[in-house]
C-alpha cells in the first residue's frame, strides 16, 4: 500500500514538473500582452514578391501525374527535433522575429515531405521548368530607438513617404537608402538597437515577411502616414494628424524591415560600430536584390509621446547602448 502511493505520488511530481516546463517554453516564445498606450505611427515600403513559377510537367505515354515543387535542403538552424529552442540559438535573440522564421521553415520542410510523397506516384519521363526566384531569402529587422531630438528624421520619413515611388524597385531603394543615410548622420542621437537576421526559402518568404511586418504594425495606435507599393494615404486617425511630436517626447522608434536575395548575416550587437557597419550593408543593398522593404516609425502625431517605458514594453528585444 505504501508503495502504491508513493508510486503515485512520484507520477504527480513528474507530470506537474513537466507542466511547468511546457508553462515555461510557452511564455518564452510567445510575447506578453502590450500594455504600452501606443503611439500613431507612419509606414513605407512595397514589395516585389512574385509567386513562384508553376512547375509545369510534361507526361510522356498518357501517365498522370502530380505537381511537384521540390524546395533545397541545408537551411540554417536545423535540428527539427527541438523547434522550441532554435529562435534562441539560431536567429539572434529568441524574438517574435526568430519564432516567425522558424514557423516558416517548418511549414516549408512539411509541404516537402507531403509534395514528395504525392509525387512518388508519377512518371518518371518528365521535365519540370525550373523557377527563376531565388532559393533562399533573406529577412533582417533592423529596430532603434532615437533620442527626441531625431524630429528631423521624423520630418525626413514624412517627406519620403510623400514623394517616392515605392511601386519600384529602384523606388524602394531610394527609400532604404535616404532612411540609413538619415540615421547614419545623427549616431549621437542613438540609445537603443536590436538586429536580426534570417534565412528562409522563397516559397515561405513573402508570408513570412508579412507576419513580421503585422507585427511591427500592430505596435502603432494609426498610421498617419502611408506609402505602401504607391498607394498615398495620410492620417487615419481622427484624434490626431501627422506632425512633430510633443516637446516633451523622449523617444522615437524606427524598425526596418528588408528582405533581399543577398545572403546577409548582420550582427546582433549593442556598440555604435556595430550599428554603423549594419546601416552601411542595408543602405548598399542594390534594386535588382532588393525584394521588400518596409520603414515603420512611431510617434508621428502632432503632440505625441513615446516614453522609455513605453518603448521598451513595446520593443523588448531593445538593447542599450
Amino acid at each position: 500500500m505504501f508503495k502504491t502511493t508513493r508510486f503515485s505520488w512520484i507520477k504527480r511530481k513528474h507530470f506537474f514538473s513537466f507542466l511547468i516546463v511546457l508553462t515555461i517554453i510557452f511564455f518564452s516564445l510567445f510575447p506578453y500582452p502590450n500594455t504600452a498606450a501606443a503611439a500613431s505611427g507612419g509606414r513605407i515600403g512595397g514589395s516585389s514578391f512574385q509567386t513562384p513559377s508553376s512547375s509545369r510537367r510534361q507526361n510522356y505515354g498518357g501517365y498522370g501525374g502530380n505537381n511537384f515543387r521540390g524546395y533545397g535542403s541545408g537551411y540554417r538552424g536545423g535540428g527539427i527535433g527541438f523547434p522550441f529552442f532554435l529562435p534562441i540559438f539560431g536567429f539572434g535573440g529568441g524574438g517574435v522575429f526568430g519564432l516567425l522564421i522558424l514557423i516558416s521553415i517548418v511549414g516549408v520542410i512539411t509541404n516537402s515531405f507531403k509534395n514528395s510523397s504525392n509525387s512518388s506516384n508519377a512518371s518518371n519521363n518528365s521535365i519540370v521548368s525550373q523557377s527563376t526566384n531565388p532559393s533562399q531569402v533573406s529577412l533582417i529587422q533592423f529596430q532603434i530607438g532615437l533620442l527626441a531630438s531625431a524630429k528631423e528624421i521624423q520630418v525626413n520619413l514624412r517627406e519620403l513617404a510623400a514623394s517616392s515611388n515605392t511601386a519600384t524597385s529602384s523606388g524602394l531603394q531610394r527609400v532604404l537608402q535616404d532612411t540609413t543615410l538619415s540615421l547614419l548622420r545623427k549616431p549621437e542621437l542613438w540609445v537603443y538597437s536590436n538586429i536580426e537576421t534570417g534565412t528562409v526559402p522563397y516559397a515561405s518568404a513573402e508570408s513570412t515577411f508579412n507576419r513580421i511586418s503585422i507585427t511591427e504594425r500592430s505596435k502603432l495606435k494609426a498610421e498617419l502616414t502611408s506609402n505602401y507599393s504607391g498607394q498615398i494615404s495620410k492620417s487615419t486617425d481622427n484624434e490626431s494628424n501627422p506632425g512633430d511630436s510633443d516637446s516633451t517626447n523622449e523617444y522615437i522608434a524606427i524598425t526596418i524591415l528588408v528582405a533581399t536575395k543577398k545572403n546577409l548575416r548582420l550582427q546582433n550587437s549593442a556598440n555604435n560600430e556595430i550599428i554603423t557597419e549594419s546601416l552601411r550593408i542595408l543602405g548598399s543593398i542594390s534594386s535588382n536584390d532588393l525584394i521588400a522593404l518596409e520603414v515603420i516609425w512611431q510617434p508621428d502625431g502632432e503632440g505625441e509621446i513615446l516614453r522609455e517605458e513605453e518603448l521598451i514594453i513595446q520593443y523588448p528585444n531593445l538593447k542599450h547602448l
